[in-house]
């Protein structure tokens, strides 16, 4: 599963939540710090594992 990540507006925090596409796209995140909905989603960087040596 993807792990998206987020910061809030109001207080700064970033945080990362592991869910879903289906269930990111229908959900509106809280900031787990202060509980505000005033949260954005960052850029983060990603991995891939591969079967083959590169």
């Amino acid at each position: 599963m993807p792990t998206y990540e987020y910061r809030c507006a109001n207080c700064g925090k970033r945080f990362s939540v592991v869910e879903s596409i289906s269930k990111h796209e229908a959900s509106r995140r809280k900031c787990p710090k202060c509980k505000s909905v005033k949260v954005s989603q960052v850029l983060s960087a990603f991995f891939a594992k591969t079967g083959k040596k590169s």
